[in-house]
């Protein structure tokens, strides 16, 4: 914009006769701004100002609430969900104002680094809702110190496999390693001692030295030594779990690996605006780089195989083609198992999702194998709802029955539709009505009471279709030669009750 006496001798010489052409070349301005600066008498153009961006206090009170506090989550949410975009500044000022924001305190120190020395690794534990219910989880998050590159997963459980197979899917994405690997005194990795002191367990060390890194312990007390790792997890638990819902495990993870691999992978890091993407270019030529095809990490389990062609692993029954019984070698990796029989792979399956348990698996493609496995757990679930479903007496007894912690209940399920299969409907739930009124969830106990319904006339059993053609029959023929038998003993049962 050209100052005002700028615009007044542009007026002035358009005043006096001078062409527009004349103008531009004297002054050096443009043909747009000189004709604007004659259009206006050689005055400023009236000032414009955006109208002011209102945000609505009670939308800003519940991200706030939902996001946990966190403001950059908040302006996050403000931009995807919501199509409010404002500056940074402007939503803590309008926070402040509202009386939602506090000052917060660095979690830890910064600490020197330079290019290609040194990657970190730890865990920490966490409780956060998947599908409506709190779980405990374990994340460990793999960081880059110098380009501040992340790799982050969820797991129920942490042992040594599992860090293994987390460290071979984080270095197989990059493609490369840092020369250390920086953890704390955790057992999964160090032998004996403390700090420099550390022995690493020669597995874990013969582990490191395939990818060509060596594990350091930092000292006892010396956690800011991790201080970009420390400074992840408070990404974690400020910028990634705040206002996101997770529906199990599965998705929990997916939606980790995009924000680690892709948001934060774009987004300015500390003080000097750095790009963790463009920094890892930068970076790249001093890391070490992994060789293809690095095998992955594995469990071996010895398995017997059933009767019915299965092997049990992790809860789950797998079918073992062909029709050999012999004992299989199963290699468990992070995501598959593979079934041996001596040196041939029979067998490849993908791990189920997690929380499936007591599932029979065969291999796609081909006919569902007969039977199921030999110690599979059978489920009563159609059981109990058939039994729900004969009155309402019913229903109410098995919610007493099954309120207990710790009783059999499948076997209870179980023999208890079995009886219901015995008796007449009413009979049946004239017996329940009983147990129920007495508090009565012994199933002898229920076949007494039904019994004595009987004996007492209260109650009629069905009478049986008889097809009155048995007597033609050979086998009928042939048991006709034998003596009757005695049902002399059923008489006494009968008198032993009544007493």
């Amino acid at each position: 914009m050209i100052d005002v006496d700028k615009r007044k001798a542009v007026f002035l010489l358009h005043q006096e006769g001078m062409g527009v052409r004349e103008i531009v070349r004297r002054l050096g301005l443009g043909r747009n701004t000189v004709r604007r600066a004659i259009a206006l008498e050689g005055a400023l153009p009236p000032a414009t100002r955006r109208e002011k961006q209102s945000l609505d206090p009670e939308l800003l009170r519940r991200l706030y609430t939902q996001c946990e506090g966190w403001i950059q989550r908040v302006h996050e949410k403000l931009a995807e969900e919501e199509g409010v975009r404002i500056p940074y500044p402007t939503l803590t000022r309008k926070l402040r104002t509202l009386g939602l924001s506090a000052p917060r305190e660095e979690r830890c120190a910064r600490v020197p680094d330079e290019p290609g020395a040194e990657m970190q690794h730890d865990t920490t534990v966490y409780s956060m809702p998947l599908g409506g219910k709190p779980v405990r989880l374990i994340a460990s998050l793999m960081y880059l110190r110098y380009s501040k590159r992340r790799y982050l997963k969820f797991y129920r459980a942490f042992n040594r496999f599992k860090m293994k197979c987390f460290f071979h899917e984080a270095l197989s994405f990059w493609g490369h390693a840092a020369g250390v690997c920086i953890i704390d005194n955790t057992n999964l990795a160090r032998w004996r001692g403390t700090g420099a002191a550390a022995v690493i367990v020669p597995e874990m060390e013969a582990f490191a030295k395939r990818y060509g890194f060596r594990f350091r312990c930092h000292e006892l007390g010396h956690a800011n030594r991790k201080a970009g790792e420390e400074r992840s997890f408070w990404t974690v638990e400020t910028n990634f779990l705040p206002g996101r819902t997770f529906q199990n495990l599965e998705d929990l993870n997916a939606q980790a690996f995009q924000w680690a691999t892709v948001r934060m992978e774009h987004r300015p890091q500390s003080k000097a605006r750095l790009l963790p993407a463009k920094a890892f270019e930068h970076e790249r030529a001093t890391l070490i780089e992994l060789p293809p095809h690095l095998p992955a990490p594995y469990l071996l389990h010895e398995r017997e195989t059933d009767q019915y062609g299965y092997v049990a692993v992790g809860g789950n029954y797998y079918w073992v083609p062909g029709t050999q019984r012999e004992p299989v070698k199963v290699l468990e990796y992070a995501e598959r198992l593979r079934l041996f029989l001596g040196s041939a792979c029979v067998a490849e399956y993908p791990l189920p999702a997690d929380g499936v348990r007591n599932a029979q698996f065969s291999p796609p493609g081909q006919p569902t194998p007969p039977g199921n496995a030999n110690n599979r757990k059978q489920p009563t679930q159609e059981e109990e709802k058939r039994l729900r479903a004969i009155s309402p007496s019913v229903d109410a007894y098995l919610a007493f029955a099954l309120k207990p912690q710790g009783i059999p209940r499948h076997r209870f399920i179980r023999e208890l539709f079995a009886l219901s299969r015995q008796l007449t409907a009413a009979l049946f739930i004239q017996t329940v009505e009983r147990a129920l009124r007495y508090r009565i969830a012994d199933l002898a106990t229920l076949r007494r009471i039904a019994q004595l319904y009987l004996t007492q006339g209260e109650a009629n059993l069905p009478s049986a279709t008889v097809d009155e053609g048995f007597r033609e029959r050979d086998a009928y023929r042939q048991g006709h030669l034998t003596d009757a038998p005695d049902f002399s003993r059923y008489d006494h049962m009968m008198e032993d009750d009544d007493g």
